[in-house]
């Protein structure tokens, strides 16, 4: 997949904490090794991916890795994503200089950018439409946003847009939107009570900021929506591809079932499941022989230990066979991938490089 130069996106997803940040820093340092001009997007605020990589940080926009000794036949560039830079960048591109700086300045805009549900997944996807628009690279790697639901991002643009040009938003943010239903209508039409009790809620200024957002953002709404519908069909064209990372537990796998069904429900192009942080079983010697040899043994304890430790190895092995089994067969058409569990945390570009060979098989 990495090699195939119709591959243009790569979209890394999964619950949190299975190794996504890690997986898509590995696939990407492999692809620049591999003489691609590969730029990965993280979504991670932990700053890992940059030590990772040797850097002392990630900004909004994408920047080279050079390090010392690597020399790579293509290029490795790599950027964390800043949601609220992501949107103001969006705000200045669409409005126009002075629109622009009416919204940027706006209170109910400063709170809706850096808290309102579904922002973080939306700027994960402009940002994503925007490296694409570039063509500086010719494939991108996404680690998406650590939600509980991965896929938020594939609703988010929807979402975001639904809410931002509800009925009920406009109902309440001035008189100029929905057709004249605005606060003044309401309060004309008899609903008095009703707008002190939005007013004592939220609060009559913020009521103000809100018009005025949605007025100034109104000319900019259409640029929006196009955007977020470019985007989606970047995610459902023949040169994406979606990887499902997940460890091999019962929680981990069970969300992977649902990543996996609904990709599939949304025509999404999977490529398949990485099976992050297994233990396969390094020795021919079985549980059961290695817990009856630790019993013959005396006056040896570290001979001892080590083979009680290699039966636990074993069990949980196949702990772990009989869960992936389990997944295969609910989902037989979806390819598997195998990563073993490090010895420790992946700290440096040799640590992702050996993660990039193992993935490969």
């Amino acid at each position: 997949m990495l090699d195939d130069e119709e591959s243009r996106v790569i979209v890394c997803c999964g619950s949190g904490g299975v190794g996504k940040t890690t997986t898509a820093a590995a696939l990407a340092l492999r692809a620049a090794e591999r003489g691609r001009q590969t730029v990965v997007l993280t979504i991670d605020p932990a700053r890992r991916l940059a030590q990772a990589l040797g850097l002392r940080e990630l900004g909004n926009h994408p920047k080279q890795v050079q390090v010392e000794g690597f020399e790579p036949k293509g290029e490795l560039w790599a950027m964390m994503l800043d949601m609220r830079r992501t949107f103001d960048d969006m705000v200045r591109v669409h409005a126009g200089p002075e629109r622009a700086e009416q919204l940027l300045k706006n209170p109910f805009y400063q709170t809706i950018s850096t808290s309102f549900s579904g922002t973080q997944e939306y700027m994960a996807m402009e940002k994503l439409g925007q490296l694409a628009a570039t063509g500086d690279w010719d494939l991108i790697i996404v680690d998406t946003p650590p939600s509980r639901s991965a896929l938020d991002f594939l609703d988010a643009p929807t979402r975001l847009s639904s809410a931002l040009d509800g009925r009920m938003i406009r109902l309440l943010t001035g008189p100029a939107k929905a057709g004249g239903w605005g606060l003044r209508k309401v309060v004309n039409a008899g609903f008095s009570m009703f707008a002190k009790a939005v007013s004592t809620i939220i609060g009559g200024q913020l009521l103000t900021d809100a018009s005025a957002f949605m007025q100034a953002f109104d000319s900019m709404f259409g640029g929006f929506r196009e955007r977020a519908r470019k985007t989606a069909e970047l995610l459902r064209s023949s040169g994406t591809s979606f990887l499902v990372v997940a460890a091999p537990e019962p929680d981990a796998l069970r969300e992977a079932s649902y990543f996996v069904e609904r990709l599939s429900s949304e025509s999404m192009p999977l490529a398949g499941l990485i099976a992050n942080r297994t233990h396969p079983v390094l020795a021919s010697l079985s549980g059961a022989e290695a817990l009856a040899a630790a019993e013959t043994l005396q006056n040896a304890p570290l001979a001892e230990a080590v083979l009680r430790l290699h039966a636990d190895r074993v069990d949980l092995a196949a702990r772990e066979e009989r869960l992936l089994a389990r997944f295969t067969r609910a989902h037989p058409e979806v390819a598997l991938a195998r990563v073993p569990a490090l010895a420790g945390d992946v700290h440096d570009l040799d640590g992702l490089r050996d993660i990039g060979v193992k993935l490969a098989g």
